[in-house]
C-alpha cells in the first residue's frame, strides 16, 4: 500500500497531496486545528477509492472494524477508471481544510469529489454512494451524499479568504 504525503511550496498550509496511480494508495490528512479530532483519509485499496471522515478521539480499532470512521464515500471503481482513455496514468489526490479545521474537501485531479462538514456532521460525494440508513450512533447523516454544488463554492470562497 502506497502511502505519502507531499508537503512543499507547491501545496499551502491545510492542504495535503498524493501522486499515485488507482489499483493501490492511502493519504491520510489531519484538521489544521490541532485541537480538533478529525482527519480524512482516502483509501483505493484496489477495487475502488473510497474517502472517509474520521473522529481521533475513538478507539481505533473494536473487532477488526476502525470505529473512528464516521462516514464513507466511494470516490471511484477502479476498473471505470483504468477503462478511460489514458486510465492509467499517474493521478494527484489532494485534501484541503478549512482554517478553522472544521470542513474539508478531496479533490482527484483538481475536481471536487468529496466535500465534508465536521460542524454539520454531513458529507457531499459526487457519486452519492453509499448512502446508509441513519443509526444514530454518531450524529452523521449519511442517508444522503448528494453533491451540494453551493456547499462547495461556500467552502472555496472561505478557502480564498482565509490566504
Amino acid at each position: 500500500m502506497l502511502t505519502l504525503v507531499k508537503r512543499s511550496l507547491l501545496y499551502p498550509e491545510g492542504m495535503d497531496a498524493l501522486d499515485f496511480r488507482v489499483g493501490s494508495a492511502k493519504l491520510v490528512s489531519y484538521s489544521p486545528a490541532r485541537d480538533l479530532p478529525w482527519r480524512v483519509v482516502f483509501e483505493d485499496e484496489g477495487a475502488a477509492g473510497y474517502c472517509y471522515a474520521c473522529d481521533g478521539d475513538r478507539a481505533t480499532v473494536e473487532d477488526d472494524f476502525d470505529v473512528t470512521v464516521m462516514d464513507a464515500m466511494l470516490v471511484y471503481n477502479t476498473d471505470a477508471m483504468r477503462s478511460q482513455e489514458n486510465g492509467d496514468r499517474e493521478r494527484l489526490v489532494t485534501i484541503e481544510w478549512s482554517a478553522d479545521g472544521l470542513r474539508a474537501a478531496l479533490r482527484l485531479d483538481g475536481v471536487p469529489q468529496v466535500l465534508l462538514d465536521f460542524e454539520l456532521r454531513e458529507s457531499y460525494c459526487r457519486s452519492n454512494f453509499p448512502n446508509f440508513m441513519d443509526d444514530g450512533r454518531n450524529g452523521w447523516r449519511s442517508n444522503d451524499h448528494r453533491w451540494n454544488e453551493d456547499a462547495m463554492l461556500r467552502f472555496e470562497k472561505a478557502a480564498l479568504q482565509a490566504r
